[in-house]
């Protein structure tokens, strides 16, 4: 059987620089605030919070291991905790752009999430009973991910 995936919404994500707290016996660690956002899409409509933080770790061998936490406010108020981890790489020399904070193509840089959500709502308990799948993207300064169901 081949698998399908489902759109669902597209998050866009203001981020401030990153704090680096410098090379730990397995990589570099970043942190990087979430000042806020959009997240709009047939599934999933309202905005991000600030206030959330992306935990990177820079390994040795060039890829970023990615942990978010940050909180959406859906359009009919509902609230939704989202832990989205994932990985992060490309060729040396874009990685290198991507870490000052440049511009990268995104066809050029392999950036996969897995969204994990929990929510109170009743109307987006369906959010508990699923698999996600994101494809991000990073601008200089900020992120996008579209998010699929699969």
């Amino acid at each position: 059987m081949q698998p399908s995936l489902d759109f669902v919404a597209q998050a866009e994500f203001s981020v401030a620089a990153p704090i680096i707290l410098g090379p730990g016996p397995q990589g570099e660690r970043r942190v990087v605030p979430i000042l806020g956002g959009r997240v709009e899409g047939p599934r999933l409509s309202g905005e991000v919070l600030p206030g959330g933080t992306d935990h990177q770790l820079v390994r040795a061998d060039g890829v970023t291991e990615i942990v978010a936490r940050y909180t959406l406010r859906l359009t009919d108020g509902g609230l939704v905790h989202v832990v989205n981890s994932g990985l992060r790489h490309a060729a040396p020399e874009d990685m290198a752009r991507l870490l000052r904070g440049e511009s990268v193509p995104p066809e050029r840089v392999y950036f996969r999430t897995t969204p994990v959500f929990e929510t109170a709502a009743p109307a987006h308990a369906w959010l508990h009973r699923q698999v996600f799948l994101g494809y991000g993207e990073r601008r200089p300064s900020a992120v996008l991910i579209r998010i699929y169901a699969a």
